[in-house]
């Protein structure tokens, strides 16, 4: 997402000279991927129905837009027959942060799924490889994972699939703890850096969710009077959330706001006035991960009904500037399929434009992925003749969070990390 300010552009208390995000750190010299990481990624990149840049597919639209702060920091991706499974699709966004930010963000990207196939290859062969996961990973499993009820629910259809979703799920957690590991080894410096992630796997009509930090995942849905309303499936995970807020304090980390930014809750390690972290859950990010940030990711399961039309998956350069009922009606009245994405995008532009124009506009990244087979069904059709279905008032899902039951927070970040940068010929 934003890119980090230096001392002397951000509006934080000093760091101190002592800070790790405030020195040189010697023991990343390499910035630059291999060529041999460049051979893979170009092989990767050539798989059929493999989509991360801007386009658009029979099942989805994808666009991303860089802002205002430097080199684009979003990534995204589609997958169609995702583990050469005919009936499953993979999509995600991911939103960069810190110095190398963009780097993060596409090497998630690249490997995240690569190792949620693999994993979820062997876990359906093996129920014993699931062992793996250690003690801690599945107390923190069984807290995260969250069930989206749904009235309307095939209870039989769910005990069938019961034990397929289950090991989806401990796939996606074992697939996130591995990608968090391989970015400690990895040539990229992740020390103050990282990025966000919410992706799905769509398999027939179960949808699977995994989200770490605040991008977002929205579905759009005909209520019982046909209109057309938004529906929030993940929580912003953000550190003023009370759960997130308590393991952070426990584990020595300083939730504290700027005062030109009362509404921004950031991440601050113990002694020093760094990294500024707007996010609770990341992957990377190293400095912050003995005081309280993670990479666990919240875990959802949704069973899809022919009421349910379209799911946006968008960085918060989107949800910062737009709701997600307005969000909704954009998509839905978007004059074809191909277009959804990038109409999107372009109006949380001209949004950012208008409500803060004194704000440098944020990095933006969308993925549309359409639910029906139809492409003439709703108002998002190229053939379609009619006006667009007006929208109900939004029904957002509220996520438990520590007993109690919170929206997801909402407020203009400028940037996610404020941090001192290495000064040339600095120590």
């Amino acid at each position: 997402m934003g890119s980090c300010f230096s001392c002397s552009e951000s509006r934080s208390p000093l760091p101190s000279p002592n800070s790790p995000c405030g020195r040189k750190r010697k023991s990343f010299e390499k910035r630059c991927p291999s060529s041999f990481d460049c051979r893979k990624e170009e092989q990767l990149h050539r798989i059929r129905g493999r989509r991360f840049l801007n386009g658009s597919s029979e099942v989805a639209s994808l666009f991303t837009q860089q802002g205002k702060k430097g080199a684009n920091q979003d990534a995204m991706l589609v997958w169609e027959n995702f583990g050469s499974r005919a009936d499953t699709v993979f999509c995600g966004v991911f939103d960069g942060h810190g110095p190398y930010g963009h780097m993060v963000a596409k090497r998630v990207r690249d490997s995240l799924p690569l190792k949620l196939s693999a994993i979820w290859e062997v876990s359906t062969k093996n129920d014993d490889v699931l062992v793996e996961i250690s003690q801690n990973t599945t107390e923190s499993m069984n807290s995260d994972i969250e069930e989206v009820s749904m009235a309307s629910i095939d209870v039989e259809q769910v005990h069938k699939n019961g034990d397929a979703i289950q090991t989806l799920k401990k796939s996606i957690l074992m697939a996130f703890k591995a990608m968090d590991r391989e970015l400690r080894t990895t040539s990229i410096d992740c020390f103050c850096s990282g990025t966000t992630t919410v992706a799905l796997v769509k398999q027939g009509q179960d949808l699977v969710i995994g989200n770490v930090g605040d991008s977002r995942a929205i579905l759009g849905t005909r209520d019982k009077d046909n209109f057309l309303t938004a529906v929030q499936l993940t929580v912003d995970l953000k550190p003023n959330l009370p759960a997130e807020a308590e393991r952070i304090r426990k584990c020595k980390g300083r939730i504290f706001a700027l005062r030109d930014e009362p509404g921004i809750a950031r991440v601050w390690l113990p002694n020093t006035y760094s990294p500024g972290l707007a996010m609770s859950r990341a992957f990377g990010d190293f400095c912050l991960k003995d005081f309280g940030l993670i990479s666990v990711p919240k875990i959802s399961h949704r069973r899809l009904t022919q009421k349910d039309e379209f799911i946006i998956l968008a960085t918060d350069g989107i949800w910062d500037v737009l709701s997600n009922e307005e969000a909704v009606e954009i998509v839905g009245s978007a004059p074809t399929r191909s277009s959804a994405a990038r109409v999107l995008v372009e109006a949380a532009v001209r949004s950012w434009r208008t409500k803060y124009p004194t704000s440098r506009v944020d990095d933006c990244a969308v993925v549309c992925l359409f639910l029906d087979d139809s492409p003439t069904k709703g108002a998002y059709s190229a053939s379609s003749n009619d006006k667009a279905v007006p929208l109900a008032p939004s029904r957002v899902h509220n996520h438990e969070n520590g007993g109690e039951k919170w929206p997801s927070t909402r407020g203009v970040s400028r940037v996610d990390t404020l941090l001192t940068l290495p000064r040339v010929g600095s120590a």
